[in-house]
């Protein structure tokens, strides 16, 4: 990763990002297909839900026999955690036009969202629209086109767990994580560990206690706010 933030150079910090996104979509793909829906249903829902966990979410209650509202509810709550990574980049687009702010968050995705976080620490603190365009459509279309490849293979992989395709995205995020603690400068890297830590608990313990659909927004929440108190009161 380089200072650089035109479109090439977002296309081609993504590419080891989205490799994740061929194992997921192919195990939402193959789960869409035994759910009843077809490759054009799968790949349309991947274009115009796009909604990663929600997506998995949504063929699950379909097939289940589940209302659309509980549908739509389902996938609204789970997907209400990318206000927060919208509103966290809002303002290095102060200058972008409505329509053009409105593609990106549109866009906007964990994976995404990550990267252009630690993109951060190698610009000083700045994005542009044609690095992150170009890193939202990157992973937009891998997600589509695997969703639609495993939708049309579903038929021959009748277990996903086999093939070690769930643990796709969990390896994406490890290495993404490891970045931020290499590069990221501003804040202590002990901090950086504890926070790791504190939030790994929060959400173990917020599994347990709290809907899966609030896990995320709840613990983002918690651990923003103990982040500043430990902060504050062990690292001045």
């Amino acid at each position: 990763m380089n200072g650089e933030l035109d479109a090439r150079t977002g296309v081609k910090e993504t590419i080891p990002t989205v490799l994740g996104y061929i194992g997921i979509g192919l195990a939402f793909g193959i789960i869409a297909h035994t759910s009843g829906f077809t490759a054009l249903e799968a790949t349309l829902m991947s274009l115009l839900v796009y909604t990663g966990a929600g997506e998995f979410a949504l063929v699950s209650m379909y097939a289940a026999g589940s209302s659309v509202f509980a549908i739509a509810l389902a996938v609204t709550l789970m997907s209400s955690r990318m206000l927060l990574m919208s509103l966290t980049l809002a303002p290095k687009f102060k200058e972008e036009r409505l329509a053009k702010n409105l593609w990106l968050g549109f866009l906007l995705t964990d994976e995404t969202f990550a990267l252009a976080i630690t993109k951060l620490n190698y610009t000083e603190g700045k994005l542009s629209y044609d690095w992150l365009n170009a890193s939202n459509l990157m992973a937009y279309l891998t997600w589509a086109g695997s969703s639609c490849l495993g939708a049309l293979l579903g038929g021959l992989v009748p277990d996903t767990k086999a093939l070690g395709l769930d643990f796709a995205v969990a390896a994406m995020f490890l290495g993404l994580l490891y970045l931020q603690l290499i590069s990221d400068k501003a804040v202590e890297f002990n901090l950086q560990l504890i926070m790791i830590g504190v939030t790994a608990l929060l959400t173990y313990l917020g599994m347990i206690v709290l809907p899966s659909s609030a896990v995320t927004i709840v613990v983002t929440f918690a651990g923003c706010l103990l982040g500043m108190g430990i902060k504050h009161a062990f690292f001045k």
